[in-house]
């Protein structure tokens, strides 16, 4: 293996750029979330929760993995809506500040929604749910510390090509 020139003298392997030399990060690798960004996950999932509840859903499950050996496949929420008699799957984002600049539903991308619906079709499949079902996003504004959450209730979001049908792709 040859080493480039200016990377020689700083003792640096290849495949690590220098500037995160010190921190042990390689070059194309994201560094682990920090405690702080999982409380505040958590403390969204728990927000999330409370507002599903009180709304009158049933929670069903949370944070259910339906295919053990993926780990990018998980519903944060499984809720039951009684007024409709439809399964509910909640996907909460926690953002920090609202931005007038930002777009609804910005971090749900192409890749995640792929795997969100075949988490969901996973769950239906592994609990045999024939009924209808949904998919809803809760963004929730806000941080533990910083007073009262604002929270976006985003219902019926077009993750499935047909509402209540399965998907067989």
């Amino acid at each position: 293996m040859r080493v480039r020139p200016e990377r020689a003298n700083l003792g640096v392997a290849h495949g690590v750029r220098p500037e995160c030399a010190n921190l042990g990060v390689a070059h194309g690798v994201r560094p682990e979330r920090t405690n702080l960004g999982v409380a505040h996950g958590a403390w969204g999932e728990e927000v999330a929760v409370e507002y599903l509840r009180r709304d009158g859903f049933e929670i069903v499950e949370r944070n259910p993995r339906p295919v053990a050996n993926d780990a990018r496949l998980e519903i944060d929420v499984v809720a039951w809506e009684r007024r409709t008699d439809t399964m509910v799957f909640v996907e909460v984002k926690q953002h920090a500040t609202i931005s007038p600049y930002a777009r609804r539903l910005r971090s749900i991308d192409r890749a995640k929604k792929n795997n969100l619906r075949r988490a969901c079709n996973a769950w239906r499949r592994i609990n045999k749910w024939h009924g209808s079902y949904r998919f809803d996003v809760l963004e929730i504004y806000g941080v533990p510390e910083g007073g009262r959450p604002v929270i976006d209730h985003i219902q019926n979001v077009e993750l499935f090509t047909r509402p209540g049908r399965f998907v067989n792709w």
